[in-house]
């Protein structure tokens, strides 16, 4: 046994060489099974679901797996016949094809022999089933719908609102963290004090300006109001914070200008930070929608989350188109997660050390 599964199940006692389970050992699998079940269930079932039909959808009690019913075309009828088995009268069983439903009686046919129509209770069937992936439900809305613009606005907004906030932040940081002027810890405690004020209050002020300066259906409408964040303020002030001021009086001995200090010297040391920063941007960016939803009224401009909304009409509500673009939607932000994570507790720890 490697040292990882050692690790995993080993047990309380000398050294982890107890003999049979603690109840503390029975509690924390419990809890270490359910919390993996809540945290990952969710995404196992959206991603099966996404392969499914919207008749395997409707299906109750649903599945995990996307399963649909099996068909058979049989002479003298012109669409397939789904598959059932059927238990008959005298006790056996028989695959049957179903011709119709009328109440409770489904009418069924041998696919063999279909000449004869053989009369079956509805409780007394079950769909013969097999496993297969709807990919139709991703490629669809790229083919006929305008998927691939709305993928390639979401990408240009997330990218420009991220880099625009790093540098935007990182400016407000480095000023508040090594420059000493009056009032900075006032505007320090205003701009904290703007995380209380939330967006439904400055949307109306906001949608003025943004159509007074003629951003109105244009992305960079939905771009620049949301680039001066308090919590990247927060986060850049604090890191920025534990780097020693006689690196910056030194590099001013140098003659280095005030640029070329925070270029060169605290944006690389603040890499942790901006990291950290750089993935709240994208999550924020990438999954909102309620600004994009007011400031673009034109379908060419729509980013994903608001081209989702397409699907959910007044009386049907396509799950299946829905289910495939959401995975979509998540693909981008799992990767930038998974090449940033290891910046993620540096970064928060370092900016909370002063």
């Amino acid at each position: 046994m490697g040292a990882a599964a050692r690790f995993i199940f080993r047990r309380r006692g000398s050294n982890g060489r107890g003999k049979g389970w603690h109840w503390t050992d029975i509690v924390t699998w419990v809890w270490l099974v359910c919390g993996l079940l809540i945290m990952f269930g969710p995404a196992v079932w959206l991603g099966f679901s996404s392969f499914k039909t919207p008749a395997a959808l409707a299906e109750f009690p649903p599945t995990i797996l996307p399963y649909v019913t099996q068909e058979v075309r049989v002479e003298g009828y012109d669409k397939p016949l789904a598959l059932y088995e059927a238990t008959l009268e005298g006790g056996g069983t028989r695959v049957l094809a179903e011709v119709r439903r009328i109440g409770i009686v489904s009418q069924m046919v041998d696919p063999n022999a279909p000449g004869e129509i053989i009369k079956v209770n509805i409780a007394d069937r079950a769909p013969v089933r097999t496993m297969s992936f709807a990919t139709e439900n991703y490629t669809q809305p790229f083919v006929q719908f305008d998927f691939v613009q709305y993928l390639w606005n979401s990408v240009f907004v997330t990218v420009m609102a991220t880099l625009i906030t790093l540098v935007v932040n990182s400016m407000a940081a480095f000023a508040l963290s090594k420059y000493e002027f009056r009032g900075r810890s006032v505007a320090m405690l205003i701009i904290l004090a703007t995380l209380m004020v939330p967006l439904s209050v400055i949307m109306v002020p906001l949608y003025s300006i943004i159509s007074t300066i003629g951003l109105f259906n244009n992305l960079w409408g939905v771009i620049l109001p949301t680039v001066a964040t308090p919590t990247g303020v927060f986060i850049l002030r604090q890191y920025m914070l534990t780097i020693p001021d006689e690196l910056i009086d030194a590099a001013r001995m140098d003659k280095a200008s005030e640029w070329q200090i925070y270029w060169r010297i605290v944006l690389p040391l603040a890499a942790p930070a901006l990291a950290v920063l750089a993935i709240f941007s994208v999550v924020w960016r990438w999954n909102d929608f309620l600004w994009p939803l007011i400031v673009l009224s034109r379908r060419e401009l729509y980013t994903l989350q608001v081209g989702l909304s397409i699907y959910a009409g007044e009386l049907n509500v396509q799950w299946h188109f829905i289910l495939a673009m959401t995975v979509v939607t998540m693909i981008p932000v799992v990767l930038v997660f998974i090449f940033l994570q290891r910046f993620i507790t540096t970064g928060i720890a370092g900016a909370g050390l002063k």
